[in-house]
């Protein structure tokens, strides 16, 4: 299938590891120009030199989606260099799951705000794109009561509750939103990963509970997002989509 994502424009947080640097190559492997961002100066510039090997313009900087005016700063130089905006999406999360109020003081600047502020940003440009689409990338923790039901779990909640209600408002100007809930997800020097190394009892549960007998990959999530994000999805706004190989139990209507 042709997802009709050759020329468009997409930017992305947190787009140098896991889940976000599966959708920047994703994206970029369907023949789309990608700006994207995160905090490690190193990883950007590797990833940038990537990303352009696969034929595309990719621009990415390094930036903490926590620090409302660089992102903001940031939106404005991607989209002055990609020459405009057609497609968002919001991956980074600050991974809180202590109770503590620092945890959900970063969680609401980072998962939610971070989110939002991207948005906003970005809205001027969505507004002339053809194309325009949003994608947030949520969690199943924001589905159900899980080990990280504090700041993480609640904020990917509101995530989806935020998106839905961007579709609704926006469907009149023919600016699509969804979000994606990846279930586990397991790679190299990922929560999983560490988890598994740091604390192997509670991987061994967590992996358990999937019945498909593993955790999903990046490239699995990234497939979904990708998807939602591009034309070939043009009559889909206001969904969620699940990605936990039957991991949650919930019927989602």
């Amino acid at each position: 299938m042709d997802l009709g994502l050759k020329g468009l424009r997409a930017i992305v947080t947190g787009g140098t590891k896991g889940i976000g640097r599966a959708i920047v190559e994703t994206l970029a492997r369907e023949g789309a120009d990608i700006a994207f961002c995160a905090r490690n100066a190193d990883d950007v510039a590797q990833t940038q030199d990537a990303i352009a090997a696969l034929g595309v313009h990719a621009f990415g900087a390094a930036c903490d989606v926590g620090d409302g005016p660089a992102l903001k700063a940031w939106v404005a130089e991607a989209a002055a260099k990609l020459g405009s905006i057609d497609i968002v999406i919001a991956n980074v999360s600050a991974l809180s799951v202590s109770a503590d109020e620092d945890s959900w003081k970063r969680g609401f600047e980072v998962d939610m705000m971070g989110c939002v502020r991207l948005v906003d940003a970005a809205m001027p440009f969505l507004a002339q794109s053809k194309a325009a689409s949003m994608v947030s990338i949520s969690s199943v923790s924001g589905r159900e009561i899980d080990f990280a039901a504090g700041p993480y779990g609640a904020f990917k909640a509101a995530l989806i509750h935020y998106t839905q209600g961007l579709a609704y408002h926006l469907a009149g100007q023919g600016i699509r939103a969804n979000s994606v809930s990846p279930g586990n997800t397991y790679f190299d020097g990922g929560i999983w990963n560490q988890i598994k190394d740091g604390n192997p009892e509670l991987y061994k549960t967590a992996l358990a509970l999937n019945p498909t007998g593993r955790m999903g990959t990046p490239q699995e999530m990234a497939n979904a997002a990708v998807f939602l994000a591009s034309p070939a999805a043009s009559f889909i706004t206001g969904t969620n989509l699940v990605v936990d190989g039957a991991l949650t139990r919930g019927v989602q209507f």
